[in-house]
């Protein structure tokens, strides 16, 4: 008699295939990062290569990204749904803008430092690296603007204000943390004193962003 797997069994079985699957992309991706580690650009890295820092060979590659730029635009959506998740922790109803201002910099500027190589791959894509990479980065930065509008009309903040000046508010917030990210990878990790007075520099240009939209008018 033919062995007829159950339903459960075949369920594991896909469970299974799948775990196996997400493993497997996941280790590529950390061989890019650890290729990136050595100073090496995105750009500048072969299938090849990669697939054999993660023990693989080549044709395994395809298996989970058409291109390396495919594999560049996972980890900058890792980036995003892991930082979105933590500021959107960090922002919670009933805080004042000062308050959410500073938890929110913590928040990131610990999670930037965290994760080092792959803001420095973001850095550097941003602006030199492919069009689907940009494409990809610029899809994220929509992604903040509209969670971050949509806490501050929860929270109260900018209430009379309409939603395309706040967009402008959120976008000029959203690029001011981009911005800032040299900055926090330069430090000095052995000047303790400079990191309270970057930080708190940060939040006092974003400070000022917020004063300025206290002050707007929206005209009729």
């Amino acid at each position: 008699m033919p062995n007829i797997a159950t339903t459960d069994t075949v369920s594991n079985e896909s469970l299974s295939r799948a775990v196996r699957k997400e493993f497997t992309r996941n280790h590529l991706m950390q061989a890019a990062l650890s290729l990136m580690q050595t100073g090496r650009s995105f750009t500048s890295l072969g299938i090849r290569e990669m697939a054999r820092e993660a023990g693989m060979v080549p044709n395994a590659f395809y298996r989970h990204f058409k291109t390396p730029d495919a594999l560049g635009v996972a980890l900058v959506d890792e980036v995003g749904v892991t930082l979105r998740q933590l500021l959107r922790e960090a922002r919670q109803p009933g805080m004042s803008s000062i308050e959410m201002l500073r938890r929110s910099v913590r928040v990131y500027y610990r999670y930037v430092l965290d994760n080092r190589v792959l803001f420095l791959f973001i850095a550097g894509e941003r602006s030199g690296g492919s069009l689907a990479l940009r494409t990809a980065i610029r899809h994220e930065v929509r992604h903040f603007v509209d969670e971050l509008m949509q806490d501050m009309r929860c929270m109260g903040l900018y209430a009379e204000m309409s939603s395309p000046h706040l967009r402008r508010v959120c976008e000029l917030i959203i690029n001011a943390m981009l911005s800032a990210v040299p900055d926090m990878l330069d430090l000095p990790t052995d000047q303790a004193t400079l990191e309270p007075a970057m930080l708190q520099n940060f939040v006092q240009q974003l400070q000022i962003i917020f004063l300025g939209a206290s002050a707007w008018r929206d005209k009729p």
